[in-house]
């Protein structure tokens, strides 16, 4: 079988492809879809290992297009590389490396998120620039009407335009505004179309619906819960969740010294941190279904503080969700019941509770 590597770069990419004759190609190429089909196009089947990056999905698509077999390989994954010096880093010395794990099998693969997951995901990300965007232009607004010794009252952001014009402003300060405002209306608008777009969404898919029976989780959350994890049979328990997410403490324990941290960081920090929302969300919710994890988080966060109670709350919600949607079953809020609240002798570490 023929065998070859791309180290993948923005601009430029270099390929090694190592062929059953014994003849060896070594090229460096525009990282384009012409370029890849001219280097690729009418050879025999043969398996590419590529990293994972930003450009490796569309590249992996387009050569399984070709008829290649494509393995997208985890770049931190140490013996994947373990043939290379690293006194000496070249773009031709880690395609050697690579080409030499693609025949040796001595790669992690990792997981390669659905084409529809992976539309949902870039319409997250664009509904969190927009909502970045109205946030920075609304502070900046605050910040230029405070100079001026007014102060617009508190409210949704989707009404903010509303209480700054009915402020008595100058000439010269609307005239200032009036390119935030702008914005701002604008940004509203393409707001409230997403979101119109994640409810149709959420209505024609059963897992992600069945995720929103949660108090505290609405589409958006559920969509990018569901969209991060791909599928739930990807991970054998809720604890490999929790972890891919970011939400456990960093750890280093040797002996008898054991250190906890802040929480990992996270390949879905958009996720966690929609996660921690929801959290504070149920923490101050009303809704009696919520009053078995209410008591748990504020039972731990009088012990630990309101802040680490929190994210053991996100951490909690992201393990429930995780097990509704791997038993598709909607939310039961009796059976949170599980596990007594913490007690003073018991670790926070060990009182993460069991998925639901």
């Amino acid at each position: 079988m023929d065998y070859g590597a791309i180290d993948l770069h923005k601009k430029e990419s270099q390929i090694r492809l190592v062929l059953m004759s014994g003849e060896i190609i070594d090229q460096r190429v525009a990282t384009t879809r012409e370029r890849f089909t001219q280097v690729f196009w009418g050879r025999p089947r043969m398996r590419i290992l590529l990293e994972a990056s930003t450009e490796s999905e569309w590249v992996a698509r387009h050569l399984e297009g070709l008829g290649h077999e494509v393995i997208v390989a985890d770049p931190s994954y140490g013996a994947m590389y373990a043939h290379r010096s690293r006194r000496i880093k070249t773009d031709q010395r880690d395609t050697v490396a690579l080409v030499t794990a693609c025949q040796q099998g001595t790669y992690r693969e990792v997981h390669r998120r659905s084409a529809r997951q992976q539309a949902v995901q870039r319409q997250l990300h664009v509904r969190a620039a927009l909502t970045e965007t109205r946030t920075r232009a609304i502070s900046l607004a605050r910040a230029i009407t405070r100079g001026e010794g007014l102060r617009i009252p508190a409210g949704q952001a989707e009404t903010f335009s509303t209480r700054l014009a009915a402020l008595e402003l100058s000439a010269s300060v609307k005239a200032t505004l009036a390119p935030l405002r702008s914005v701002i209306d604008v940004v509203d608008d393409e707001l409230a179309a997403a979101d119109e777009r994640f409810d149709a969404q959420v209505a024609a898919d059963p897992a992600v619906k069945r995720l929103t029976t949660i108090p505290g989780i609405g589409p958006i959350t559920a969509s990018a819960f569901v969209a991060a994890l791909d599928t739930a049979s990807r991970f054998e328990r809720a604890g490999h969740v929790t972890s891919y997410l970011g939400l456990v403490p960093r750890e280093y324990s040797s002996g008898e010294i054991q250190h906890r941290g802040r929480v990992l960081r996270s390949a879905h920090p958009y996720v966690q941190s929609l996660l921690v929302q929801a959290a504070w969300r149920v923490w101050r919710s009303a809704d009696p279904r919520t009053a078995p994890l209410q008591r748990w988080a504020q039972t731990l966060g009088r012990r630990r503080g309101r802040k680490i109670a929190i994210v053991a709350l996100a951490r909690r919600l992201a393990r429930i969700l995780f097990a509704m949607w791997r038993d598709e079953v909607e939310y039961q809020p009796q059976r949170t019941h599980r596990r007594p609240p913490p007690t003073a002798a018991t670790r926070e570490h060990d009182t993460r509770p069991a998925a639901v």
